[in-house]
């Protein structure tokens, strides 16, 4: 939820315990609950009433909103980690934990094979 963890959560409860008071806090968390799911249910139906109303041109402006969420996934590092080794790009779906992409685990070399060098790196 929100990107909280439990700790969290439970640094807010008792914090909330000691500004509402035991009395109070059911009936605020209860509101709180309720209102989000207000805001999820105007939010979805402003989307479907949008597709509804746009048809083919909703696809159109989400086209330049998709080009940005993958300029966010952008990894600099794999770009030219591939562009130095003649490897082919990695495909834009790549794991992600924390924000990073996770890296699939290196290959280990085979007997009697040497590692990669870039003699004009070194």
């Amino acid at each position: 939820m929100f990107g909280l963890s439990i700790e969290h959560i439970l640094v807010l409860v008792v914090a909330g315990l000691f500004i509402l008071g035991p009395e109070r806090l059911p009936g605020a968390l209860q509101w709180l609950g309720q209102s989000i799911r207000k805001v999820r249910a105007y939010a979805s139906g402003a989307q479907e009433q949008l597709k509804s109303e746009l048809g083919p041109e909703f696809d159109q402006l989400r086209k330049p909103l998709q080009d940005l969420q993958s300029l966010r996934e952008f990894n600099p590092k794999t770009v030219v980690t591939s562009y130095l080794l003649d490897e082919p790009a990695p495909a834009a779906a790549q794991p992600v934990a924390n924000g990073t992409p996770v890296a699939p685990p290196p290959t280990p070399l085979r007997p009697g094979e040497r590692p990669p060098v870039d003699p004009d790196a070194t």
